[in-house]
């Protein structure tokens, strides 16, 4: 048998399927490094160069590794203009076949934007110098201008977004500020969403206003009144941190849509920090969110919700430190509302309160299903809660919603500052009662203080703080001094001895608050049991307002033997400020 050597065709093809095996390995190894995998079309960046300025530079040596894209085979091959198809093969074989080296082929045919080039023709010869291990190849070449920036590392939705950034801008005239606003988005497809906004305040300006208002004043109004106060609170909050690999522009446009996400769930209008806080509650990467996660889903499968212990001592506080809405500690009042005559005392208490915190109220009624939300009793609800608010000049908006109000009152105060409940119905001295979903769970779950009130006080401006010295005591302790350093009220301050071993230890921790915080305050000591002695002093000094710590001890203990917290809720006349 003779040999017969191979033909060009047969040494090319062998060729073609080398140069396909290792475009799947190169196509990996980019992704892993984050680098651009596919050609960029140019039929993107078509709508935004200036073909009347096109430039012709003649016949010139280019680099290979500047060619990006190409004008219509950009599905075909790789980055690496490797083919990504068999289908290729022969006309890939025929072309490298038919020359006998690199310099006798043809020059290609390339559109130059910037310092980069897409191939017009000759798309197989890029690829067959590629793998021939070239670095340069023989290009005609027209040369455009263009309103976007291009470089070798852009990728497809780099290139995208670099358009959509540009019609952004052309349609807003914001890049005409100076200094020009730092609009970089990652994802495509934003830059609707910003533009969408805008459209929006184009037409309220224009229906409140009723006057002539052009999209692009439209579009400064959005940056001054909407988009810089976010990116101010994503500033000062230093939310970035916690999505390293996102810009400003991303986060204003995540915290936009999920603060709008959110005021539709909730039937009330959320503020841009709180949905940047719950933004990274739930997806920041960082290990201090990834724990909390995790230890929630933990404890949420294996304690049961009686026994839950709640957040932690302390979080609320360190929470609204981290707000810093300046001196201002209640900003946003949840307040349940039956409908019943008492839990109007409720509403009349919280704009009291909401008056001198200047503050909104967040209204809470529980309906029985969704057939029931537009009920004339629903209605009735509705009208007598924005009467009360209109005529104490006290931002207020009803919420609905359907399921068990305690569970449903704890889930929703994460978005306020105080819960406001009527004390209609307090805790049980029944163990059994106590483990169902009452007033012991709520003040055993809620993440934040809870007023409680059996009637509503006019004024507020007896206050007196039960403290122990305990966790949960010194966040009382806060409160206290706080309301009473705002509302510029004197505080008594009672420490009840009833077998409590370092008495004077919490007295003297709270006569150094006071005194650090320029508070006049008189602490007393009083002898008997803690519930009793704390009703008998309010009584007697006529006390309009009694703040105290939650429960102290175990869930599961309170439980079977009750707590002083239970006693003073049971017997209470005036309302009770309870702090965890």
């Amino acid at each position: 048998m003779t040999y017969q050597p191979r033909t060009k065709f047969e040494l090319a093809r062998d060729d073609f399927r080398r140069a396909r095996r290792l475009a799947a390995t190169n196509e990996i190894i980019r992704k892993l490094r984050g680098q651009p995998v596919e050609l960029l079309p140019f039929d993107e960046v078509s709508p935004h160069i200036h073909a009347q300025d096109g430039r012709n530079r003649g016949l010139q040596h280019i680099p290979l590794d500047a060619i990006v894209g190409s004008v219509g085979r950009y599905a075909d091959f790789t980055r690496d203009f490797l083919p990504r198809s068999g289908a290729l093969q022969d006309r890939w074989a025929r072309v490298k076949s038919k020359f006998h080296n690199l310099e006798d082929m043809p020059p290609i045919q390339v559109y130059q934007v910037g310092a980069v080039y897409f191939v017009l023709d000759g798309n197989h010869r890029v690829s067959i110098a590629r793998d021939s291990g070239a670095t340069q190849i023989r290009a005609y070449i027209t040369e455009f201008q263009a309103d976007i920036e291009i470089t070798t590392d852009t990728d497809l939705d780099g290139m995208i977004l670099a358009v959509e950034q540009a019609e952004f801008f052309a349609k807003t005239q914001l890049n005409l500020r100076q200094p020009i606003p730092n609009l970089r988005i990652t994802s495509p497809g934003r830059y609707k969403i910003l533009e969408g906004q805008i459209n929006n305040l184009l037409k309220k300006h224009q229906r409140d206003e009723n006057a002539a208002f052009s999209f692009e004043g439209a579009a400064q109004l959005w940056y001054e009144d909407m988009y810089l106060p976010v990116i101010e609170t994503i500033r000062n909050h230093r939310l970035l941190e916690n999505f390293p690999d996102r810009t400003e522009t991303d986060l204003y446009v995540w915290i936009s849509q999920h603060q709008e996400d959110l005021s539709a769930a909730l039937g009330w209008a959320i503020h841009p920090e709180d949905a940047a806080s719950d933004l990274a509650d739930q997806f920041s990467p960082r290990a201090e969110h990834v724990a909390s996660r995790l230890r929630e889903r933990i404890l949420d499968s294996v304690i049961p919700n009686p026994i839950e212990a709640g957040p932690r001592a302390g979080e609320w506080r360190q929470e609204q430190i981290e707000k810093q809405r300046g001196d201002k500690l209640f900003s946003r009042i949840l307040v349940s509302l039956s409908g019943s005559p008492h839990s109007w005392q409720a509403l009349q208490q919280a704009i009291i309160f909401a008056q001198r915190e200047d503050a909104q109220i967040l209204g809470l009624h529980m309906v029985k299903n969704k057939n029931t939300r537009a009920s004339a009793a629903t209605q009735a609800v509705q009208e007598k809660f924005n009467t009360y608010c209109q005529d104490a000049g006290i931002p207020g908006e009803l919420a609905l919603d359907v399921g068990e109000i305690t569970p449903t009152i704890i889930e929703r105060s994460r978005w306020s500052d105080l819960v406001v409940v009527h004390l209609a119905h307090p805790p049980s001295d029944n163990i059994l009662r106590r483990l169902g979903p009452g007033f012991h769970r709520l003040v055993q779950g809620c993440p934040r203080p809870i007023l409680a009130v059996p009637r509503a006080f006019p004024k507020l401006d007896n206050l007196l703080l039960a403290y122990d010295g305990s966790a949960k005591a010194d966040e009382a302790l806060f409160v206290a001094v706080y309301l009473a350093g705002k509302w510029k009220l004197p505080l008594s301050v009672l420490v009840v001895l009833d077998g409590e071993r370092f008495p004077k230890r919490a007295a003297a921790r709270a006569r150094w608050y006071l005194s650090s915080h320029k508070i006049i305050g008189d602490i007393h000591f009083r002898h008997g049991p803690v519930a009793k002695t704390i009703m008998q002093t309010a009584a007697e000094a006529n006390t309009e307002l009694i703040i105290m710590g939650g429960y102290s001890r175990p869930p599961m203990l309170d439980m079977m033997v009750g707590s002083s917290v239970d006693q003073i809720l049971r017997s209470a006349t005036c309302p009770i400020l309870i702090c965890r």
